[in-house]
Formats: structure tokens, sequence, C-alpha cells
């Protein structure tokens, strides 16, 4: 499903990623971690290709990543739902409007798209809600509009990068089971966190960076 290669990354001659390599399998959920600077959040926008790495080779889906075409970068992201530690919601626009957004995209017709983000927004506990606009909701709320937005569209695969940085224990825990709800449904997940208790309560496979570099790695059988 997931496949790095010796993946190298660098801002302005400072390393970002150095000689990053592993394979996920499909249907995996698997934690990335490490202290902020780690790399983690570039580490994710490599997969969906928002940044390109430097050499190696990043093959999501069977397909090589950093070979896709700007203009072809639809077809692999289609495929994937990102979450934001920061929400990224469209303000002016209600959370049912935020969700049927990605489908609008794709071009579903209208039905479609009314009953698929209504359905979202009922599987994150919030379709009582759809017609509030983002800043009308709480920090825990928005973000399961954001969780619900991702998995409209029934990706593949499901990034989400410290999606419970700003929330408390209590909801940051109501928030991973929403993410291990959509694994055991078949999406592969990774997730990336700096929290050891998110670690600690998800019994999944974990990737540790410091510096760019893969120091440790947890696998769960």
């Amino acid at each position: 499903m997931i496949q790095l290669y010796n993946v190298y990354k660098t801002y302005n001659n400072t390393p970002a990623l150095v000689d990053i390599s592993f394979i996920i399998k499909k249907g995996a959920f698997v934690f990335v971690t490490g202290p902020s600077g780690a790399g983690k959040s570039t580490l994710l926008k490599l997969l969906y290709r928002w940044e390109n790495y430097d050499r190696g080779q990043v093959l999501v889906n069977g397909t090589n990543v950093g070979k896709i075409k700007f203009n072809r970068l639809w077809k692999l992201r289609r495929k994937i739902g990102v979450v934001f530690q920061d929400y990224k919601l469209l303000q002016r626009k209600t959370i049912l409007e935020n969700v049927a957004f990605v489908l609008e995209i794709v071009g579903a017709d209208k039905k479609t798209i009314r009953f698929k983000a209504w359905e979202a927004l009922k599987n994150v506990g919030l379709s009582h809600k759809k017609d509030a606009y983002p800043m009308e909701l709480s920090g825990g709320e928005q973000q399961r509009v954001a969780i619900a937005r991702a998995l409209v569209n029934n990706p593949k695969i499901l990034l989400a990068d410290e999606p419970t940085g700003n929330l408390d224990p209590e909801l940051a825990s109501e928030i991973l089971h929403l993410f291990e709800q959509a694994n055991n449904e078949g999406t592969t997940v990774v997730f990336a966190t700096h929290s050891q208790i998110i670690l600690q309560e998800g019994n999944h496979a974990v990737i540790t960076l410091k510096q760019g570099k893969i120091v440790d790695t947890r696998v769960v059988v």
C-alpha cells in the first residue's frame, strides 16, 4: 500500500528526512511519532505529494508518487483523506457544505453529495449540527467534521497530522477511536502524533523519527 525506499528530503540544505525506508501494508494502522521537528509532517506531505522528495522512491497504491505530473495529482489525492491539527475548515460554509465540498470536486451528483455528506456527519455524531458553521463548534467537533470530510469519499488511505494536538485527553481519545473505526472498515491509517498517551492507548505499530531519521519501530502482530 505504502512503500518508501531510501527517501531523502532537504529544506535549504537542512536535512528533514534522511534515508527513510519502510512498508505499510493495506489495512494497517501505523503511528508516526517523534519530537517537534523530527520530520513527521514532512513525511505525510510526501505521501500525498504536497511536497516532493529529493531522492529515493515513494510508492502509494503501486504508483511512483515522485513521477506523477502535476495535472494528474488528483488521481492520487482522491484516494487519500487528510486530517490536519488545525482542521482547515472553510469558515463561510456550513459543516455539511464543508464535507460536501470534497464530493463536488470529484463531480458527484447533487443527490449523492447531500446523502453521503449527511451520512459522514452522522458517523462522527454531528448530523444534528449540519447547518452550523465551524466557529460555532468546539475544537473537538471541528476535528470530527475534518474527519468526516476526509472519509466522505471512501479513501483507501487516511493520513492524520497531529489530529489530537489541540484537544484534551478525553476528546483526543474519542478522535483516536474514530480513526480506529475507519481502520476497522478497511482504511489504511497513518497517524502522526507526539502524544505518549495516544501511543499507549492505541495498540498499533509505531515508527519513531528523530532529526529526520527512523530511530525505532514497533510492530504489532
